[in-house]
């Protein structure tokens, strides 16, 4: 079962990070398990479920909350959720970057985790300029991989920008992301310079190590253990950070998969590592965006 669990796990990945076809997805799926039934209960233990989204609680009498537009520049706007302890004073702001699936519950509930630490947290929609996040996570993924990277890694910047000047807030940003989100820090990283005061990647494929010279922000980067195909990227990223001398801590937690942290993915979540990876960027953004 374990063998059929991890190909089970590979094959949706593929579906997800590589060729988008649901018709090859189901056809692998019940070539491995022998039934389109056992395919579709199958699939979904590994996919996200939007009925286990939060463990917090979006009425938390210790946040407040909101979801609406911020700008980020003249004449441009972006849709985000703002978490922030109540008469929040002097705090440090993390962008919370969502996965493949665009700003989803799951997304604005990590965000209350991290407000519920003691920062100031907003979780843009990179959908935005799409018309935002849809309800269906494979059109998600669609416009998601329509993107233009290049343009949302300058809204990823501006948005630093724009969150370091928040009320109550102490002039410090810091970002956190997962899997594509993860992705998008380590982009962030190379692109923003001095702006940012500290960026945590989950399982994100790397850029080119040759853009490691241009990283100044520390780095704290989670990788799963069975994750072969973002270590194929996360080795050499991570090898060129050190040799030029950039602050970055890598952790690969073994037996694990991609999505390790995601609760919502009753297959692929692994409670004893998420807890320690979320214990470890917890210290590491309150080292670096306190004061």
């Amino acid at each position: 079962m374990s063998d059929i669990r991890d190909r089970a796990i590979q094959i949706y990945d593929a579906f997800t990070h590589e060729h988008r076809d649901r018709r090859t997805l189901l056809r692998e799926m019940v070539g491995l398990v022998g039934s389109v039934a056992a395919a579709e209960v199958l699939i979904a233990g590994i996919a996200a479920s939007p009925a286990a989204a939060s463990i917090t609680q979006p009425d938390d009498p210790a946040l407040v909350t909101r979801k609406g537009p911020y700008a980020i520049g003249p004449g441009k706007q972006l849709t985000g959720y703002f978490a922030a302890p109540k008469d929040a004073k002097h705090a440090g702001v993390v962008i919370v970057v969502h996965e493949n699936r665009g700003l989803t519950p799951h997304i604005e509930d990590v965000a209350r985790r991290v407000a519920l630490a003691g920062f100031q947290a907003v979780a843009p929609d990179f959908l935005s300029d799409q018309g935002g996040a849809p309800a269906d996570e494979n059109v998600a993924r669609d416009m998601i991989g329509k993107a233009d990277l290049t343009a949302i890694t300058g809204e990823a910047v501006a948005t630093i920008g724009a969150m370091s000047a928040q009320p109550g807030a102490n002039g410090k940003v810091g970002i956190i992301g997962f899997c594509w989100g993860g992705a998008l820090v380590n982009r962030v990283a190379v692109a923003s310079g001095n702006a940012l005061a500290a960026g945590v990647a989950y399982y994100g494929p790397a850029p080119d190590p040759a853009e490691a010279g241009a990283v100044a922000a520390p780095l704290l980067l989670h990788y799963a253990g069975k994750d072969a195909r973002v270590a194929a990227t996360g080795v050499p990223w991570v090898a060129a950070l050190k040799a030029a001398g950039k602050d970055v801590t890598a952790y690969t937690y073994d037996g694990v998969d991609h999505a390790f942290n995601n609760d919502t993915s009753a297959e692929r979540y692994n409670k004893p590592a998420a807890d320690l990876a979320w214990e470890r960027t917890i210290a590491f953004l309150h080292q670096h965006l306190d004061g």
